[in-house]
């Protein structure tokens, strides 16, 4: 079929899309009088629209999943012949997928033991504020039921995630939430209060401890927080950060909950974001690269210790984990996963990330040199981010509208790349690049290149 033919074949699917599908994060109104873009394909780091338009894809599906890139047959074969031979029954009885992934996975993360199966990064952090929450009541008479999070964060989009989620424009009109959660101060060097001091990441962290005394540390269970913060700006933890909310949370008895759900399996040149730091955490959770949007899968990973804390004798009929995600028993997600696992391995794309993300920020620092509207530089692996200001010395950000106008034109030269998506009312000025792991120096060359172009028109 010719690419004209094949255009118009796909016409009775775009009026679909526009009469009868409700799209994420989007207004519709605009489709009164354009069509709704529609992917039909995808190879490798680059997808393909419904008109024939070939784009680089530098987002990874859009919000950081597709790691691995479009197109992989041998995860589409490892799901079928799974699916074939078994494809379902609830994750309260083991499975072969599910049981082989878990070994695999914790092997990645000394001092992990435990797997617990759902089907979204939102559903894998209320399973870690769950298991808080019942450790509140199982270990201290209820009183550490108080979750922290950290202004800028995002853990997910039910009413209960969105309760430790820091971006306002999500939140807003979602209220009541659910009590107990409590914001604490970002650890954004580039906008410290206190200029450029060197224990500015300690004295960051101790911001998490003030908020801790106010709030009574007998009344805090444990601390949510990413690696590092992603949809709010890509904002890497500075020097100091870290080892300081590790120490303030041994202090204090606080179970620490990492969200991995962007920055996991190899996304910032390591397996998981809080191996860069040294950190040691007690819940950890994970999804999107997880089996790179192959199937929907998510988990949250524990130690030992809090697993133990939910064993106890049968007859306590209240004293285990009462939970249960239903499609968390669907086997295609770890057939997807184990296969996922074994690309990253065997094209050894985690260190792939490293390097490559070496090599971006490289040229984006360089383009930086090059814009005074770039005011700041971010990232680590193949996650970076461009903090677009009016003037660098007051830091003041542009209008959401210039990187808006930005990703536009980068996709009229075929790249496409993100953006902080109306999370804030002030900040909405990053341009987030996330391209795939199997990323090659000519890929980082073409998107710098189309970045390149679309600021030198906001410029001249």
């Amino acid at each position: 079929m010719k690419d004209d033919e094949t255009s118009r074949g796909f016409s009775g699917a775009i009026k679909s899309a526009r009469d009868h599908v409700w799209h994420h994060m989007t207004q519709h109104r605009p489709f009164e009088e354009h069509d709704p873009m529609l992917i039909v394909k995808g190879v490798g780091m680059r997808v393909t629209d419904a008109k024939g338009q070939e784009y680089l894809d530098a987002t990874s599906g859009g919000v950081w999943t597709a790691n691995v890139g479009y197109g992989r047959e041998s995860i589409a074969k490892a799901v079928y012949d799974q699916l074939v031979t078994m494809n379902y029954f609830a994750q309260s009885i083991s499975n072969i997928p599910a049981s082989e992934f878990a070994e695999k996975l914790i092997a990645k993360m000394p001092g992990m033991s435990r797997v617990y199966y759902s089907s979204s990064g939102s559903e894998a952090n209320e399973k870690g504020y769950k298991m808080v929450r019942q450790i509140a009541h199982k270990k201290y008479d209820g009183k550490k039921y108080k979750i922290l999070y950290r202004n800028r964060d995002y853990h997910g989009t039910t009413i209960t995630a969105l309760s430790s989620s820091a971006h306002f424009e999500r939140r807003d009109q979602y209220g009541p939430f659910t009590p107990g959660f409590v914001e604490f101060p970002d650890c954004c060097a580039y906008r410290s209060l206190i200029g450029d001091d060197p224990d500015y990441g300690v004295k960051a962290a101790l911001e998490m401890e003030k908020v801790i005394l106010a709030e009574g540390p007998d009344t805090v269970g444990a601390v949510v927080l990413e690696p590092i913060t992603s949809g709010g700006g890509v904002i890497v933890p500075p020097d100091g950060y870290w080892e300081t909310i590790q120490a303030i949370c041994s202090k204090y008895d606080i179970l620490i909950h990492i969200d991995e759900v962007v920055c996991g399996f190899g996304r910032t040149g390591k397996w998981f974001g809080y191996q860069h730091y040294g950190v040691k955490p007690d819940i950890v959770t994970l999804g999107k690269g997880l089996a790179s949007g192959y199937a929907a899968i998510s988990c949250t990973v524990t130690t030992e210790e809090v697993f133990n804390l939910f064993k106890g004798e049968p007859s306590d009929r209240i004293g285990y984990f009462r939970d249960i995600s239903t499609f968390a028993g669907c086997m295609s997600g770890p057939a997807a996963a184990l296969e996922n696992m074994r690309i990253l391995e065997q094209e050894n794309l985690v260190q792939n990330a490293a390097e490559m993300g070496e090599y971006l920020l490289d040229q984006l620092h360089d383009l930086k040199d090059k814009y005074a509207l770039i005011g700041d530089v971010s990232g680590k692996g193949l996650f970076a981010g461009l903090k677009l200001v009016k003037d660098r010395d007051s830091k003041e950000p542009v209008d959401e509208s210039v990187p808006m106008s930005i990703v536009k034109d980068c996709m009229q030269q075929g790249v496409l790349i993100g953006r902080t998506t109306r999370s804030f009312r002030e900040y909405n000025n990053t341009i987030i690049l996330s391209p795939a792991l199997i990323s090659t120096r000519e890929d980082i060359d073409e998107i710098i290149q189309a970045v390149d172009f679309a600021l030198n028109k906001h410029t001249v």
